[in-house]
């Protein structure tokens, strides 16, 4: 049977520097530190940043996909409230009389179309 110290045979590990405790006052500084951290082992900074990479995209996708729904879903609301505002024009249109000629001929030529009619009006 071998001995334990016979089988495990490592070369002694080198002595680590002391690190003394930096405190950054700055941003400057924390990033000095931070790249000074990571320049210590470039193979590592490699694979780490490689992942760090990866994982910042994905992030990044993820919270454009979220914004790009919301977007389209406020936009569908937008769309939804005007056909609602032109459907229940259409409906008080023939049993009221029509009070400016302007916003009236807007909406005869326009119905198939969707002419963008201004919220307010100029001159009063």
């Amino acid at each position: 049977m071998a001995s334990p110290a016979a089988s495990s045979v490592r070369p002694p590990r080198p002595k680590k520097e002391p690190q003394t405790l930096v405190i950054p006052k700055n941003a400057a500084e924390e990033q000095k530190l931070k790249l000074e951290r990571l320049m210590k082992n470039p193979q590592k900074l490699d694979a780490e940043f490689q992942k760090r990479l990866e994982k910042n995209k994905i992030a990044a996708e993820e919270q454009t996909a979220k914004r790009r729904k919301k977007r389209q879903k406020l936009k569908e609301k937008k769309l939804l409230a005007k056909k609602m505002k032109l459907e229940q024009k259409k409906q008080e249109g023939p049993g009221q009389p029509k009070e400016q000629g302007s916003s009236s001929s807007a909406e005869a030529s326009g119905t198939e179309e969707e002419e963008e009619v201004p919220s307010f009006t100029m001159g009063r």
